[in-house]
């Protein structure tokens, strides 16, 4: 743990994982911005964007799974040094993420007026509907530039989605203000604002990418296959292979979180907007450990394409403490914090209250979060899938939601105990998934 070898691949992840960690944190940090702006509108319009971003989220995480499988294969071909593969991955990978990303716009901009049906408070369910609507359409120029930022970060080359990811968040808390509120002569959009800020930001980022990388001198090697008669059905299929079981396993866990903000809802809009910021804190934490996961897959597949097999199972292991570090870090500023931070969402003191107390829980899972969510990065560095996912859906819809709804309604603790059936099931899965790789990793 402490020896000149793991001091070696502690620094080689951080400097892989930092940028990786800004970029992720892009994504949540819309939501993040979207709730605190519209908070600050009223209670309804935060409940409204809780229940929309829980729905939006299930969409979201499909397409990142899906896009997810480019890196471990780019890492991979690039520890063999296979210029050809790398290219051929490239290529269909913004295929096979382009039609994804119209194909999820399409099927869930059809199924939004489902929401009624969720049994949620009537007024939250007029404003969510709209506001998912928009945000279905991001996921096209979304899944655009992922494929972009996973081909470069399986090239180890992660600071260019970055920096492109914080100028569009700042795009984003820009067009929030201009068009939530109707400054500068626009008509105040409300919480619908909040949506085509992220459309805008979004199709903004995915410009950038593909021009870094259509546009780079490095990548020159890799322009000239991509040609339309250079897709490959054998190409897709594989992706789709090590994607698909991701999305799953993706599903399966923000899947949980959703439906708990479903079950919160059947408790009332105080409890969903309570929710909202508690989750919208352990979101962010999460999506900067999930940093240190992308970290892990790049460095366990390109050193495992390379034959180094003891290298291999050291990355995995350094990556696993140095998310166990962070997130006992973050568990310690939520605690400090938890009074302080409902009050940057909404006046209402009676939400204060319950989120300071599920921000607690949210303190105290953060261990078990970061064990789970580096463990499924080595994993698939290691193009581990299947296993991981059948591991996600026994914690989280197995035991974490029947936990949560028979403390949360048989117990009548409301929120808090759904809460403690999300923390039962991230603890199992982070147990269950180190002895994956502890079983499954080369010797």
């Amino acid at each position: 743990m402490f020896s000149a070898l793991y001091r070696e691949h502690y620094k080689n992840t951080f400097w892989l994982a930092y940028p990786v960690v800004l970029s992720q944190l892009g994504h949540i940090l819309v939501s993040v911005a979207d709730s605190v702006m519209a908070g600050r509108i009223g209670t309804l319009q935060l409940a409204a964007a809780s229940l929309g971003n829980s729905i939006f989220t299930i969409t979201l995480v499909f397409g990142l799974g899906i896009s997810f499988s480019i890196t471990p294969l780019v890492a991979r071909a690039d520890g063999r040094k296979n210029h050809t593969r790398i290219a051929l991955v490239l290529l269909n990978g913004l295929f096979l993420n382009t039609i994804m990303g119209v194909l999820l716009f399409l099927a869930f901009w059809g199924l939004s007026p489902l929401i009624a049906y969720l049994n949620q408070p009537e007024e939250v369910v007029r404003l969510a509907i709209p506001y998912v609507n928009i945000l279905f359409l991001s996921m096209v120029p979304l899944m655009v530039f992922q494929a972009f930022k996973q081909f470069a970060e399986g090239l180890s080359l992660t600071k260019q989605s970055m920096y492109i990811s914080i100028f569009a968040n700042v795009l984003n808390v820009g067009l929030n203000y201009v068009l939530i509120y109707g400054k500068l002569g626009m008509p105040a959009l409300g919480l619908n604002g909040a949506a085509w800020a992220t459309l805008i930001s979004r199709v903004i980022m995915a410009i950038m990418m593909g021009m870094f990388v259509f546009m780079a001198p490095r990548f020159a090697r890799y322009r000239h296959y991509l040609r339309f008669q250079s897709i490959s059905w054998t190409h897709i299929v594989r992706m789709l292979k090590i994607g698909f079981p991701i999305s799953l396993q993706m599903i399966f866990e923000m899947g949980a979180f959703s439906f708990s903000a479903v079950m919160i809802g059947w408790v009332g809009a105080m409890e969903l907007a309570a929710h909202q910021i508690a989750l919208n804190i352990a979101s962010v934490t999460y999506m900067m450990a999930s940093g240190i996961s992308a970290a892990a897959t790049i460095r366990v597949g390109k050193l495992r394409g390379s034959g180094d097999l003891e290298g291999t199972k050291t990355a995995g292991y350094s990556s696993l403490i140095m998310g166990v570090v962070f997130m006992a870090t973050s568990a310690t500023l939520i605690i400090l914090c938890k009074d302080l931070i409902p009050h940057l969402y909404v006046k209402d003191e009676m939400v204060h209250a319950l989120a300071a107390q599920l921000l607690i829980i949210a303190a105290v899972f953060q261990l078990s979060d970061g064990v789970q969510v580096v463990g499924l990065g080595a994993l698939r560095g290691l193009e581990d899938v299947k296993v991981p996912s059948m591991i996600s859906l026994f914690s989280y819809w197995l035991i974490a939601l029947p936990v949560g709804y028979a403390l949360g309604f048989w117990l009548d603790m409301g929120a808090i105990g759904i809460w403690l059936g999300l923390f039962t099931g991230l603890t199992i899965a982070a147990v269950l998934l180190f002895f994956r790789f502890r079983s499954f990793s080369p010797r």
